[in-house]
């Protein structure tokens, strides 16, 4: 079975490195590209065009939306579902204005683009790990590779809430949230635990919000766990 993995904004296969070799025995591993497009239900598509017939789908923050967009459109393909520091909720009207404002800035600049700023970094990583140059490296040079472009498409891409459809969701399903998120909050993760039948929910201590970069030995063995007691 095939394991299609979907990042975060500005995130892309470097996301998942560290818990590659873990994953690799449920793989092969397929990194979902989701620079292309600004609007959800493309995105979703388009991934769909690169992955296998079956295959377990894993989303993570911005993927999530991906995700389950994915699974409304073709339910019959995704064999698993693993829901990683996301939610269901929509952005908020001045959020909506914020990244638009950045949009419009970013688009109306020239020269080489600089990367995601260092708040920006410093909040998706716990308060223990704000200041690890790693990590904040890490997630620095990743954003360089997607570039000014993928980064305004990811900016105005409608989040809107998918709360009311969550009970549509019939297969198998893991909720995994990060403990000290400063992004997404725990209840957002228990509305998706609450309101997808069977699914289950597992709390990561000591991680931020890029749980794949902060502690990947920990997801990595939640998942793996997970999908050992879900195998077909």
């Amino acid at each position: 079975m095939a394991m299609v993995l979907l990042p975060g904004v500005m995130c892309d296969a470097g996301l998942w490195q560290a818990m590659a070799t873990d994953l690799a025995p449920f793989g092969p591993l397929i990194y979902g590209d989701l620079t292309r497009e600004s609007q959800l239900k493309a995105m979703a598509t388009s991934v769909l065009r690169q992955a296998p017939e079956r295959f377990t789908l894993v989303g993570f923050s911005m993927g999530g939306y991906v995700a389950r967009e994915m699974i409304r459109q073709a339910p019959e393909r995704v064999e698993k579902l693993i829901l990683i520091a996301t939610s269901s909720e929509a952005d908020s009207a001045e959020l909506r204005a914020f990244k638009a404002a950045t949009a419009r800035s970013l688009q109306s600049t020239s020269g080489a683009f600089r990367g995601l700023g260092q708040k920006s970094i410093a909040l998706s990583l716990s308060k223990k790990q704000a200041n690890n140059e790693r990590l904040k490296t890490q997630i620095f040079q990743m954003s360089l590779r997607m570039g000014k472009e993928a980064y305004c498409r990811q900016l105005v891409m409608a989040r809107n809430s998918d709360s009311d459809l969550l009970s549509q969701i019939a297969c198998p399903t893991l909720i995994i949230a990060a403990a000290e998120d400063r992004m997404r909050s725990i209840q957002e993760s228990q509305t998706l635990y609450e309101r997808i039948p069977h699914a289950e929910l597992d709390i990561i201590a000591d991680s931020g919000h890029m749980l794949p970069l902060e502690q990947p030995a920990a997801l990595a063995e939640v998942m793996t766990c997970w999908l050992r007691r879900n195998a077909v």
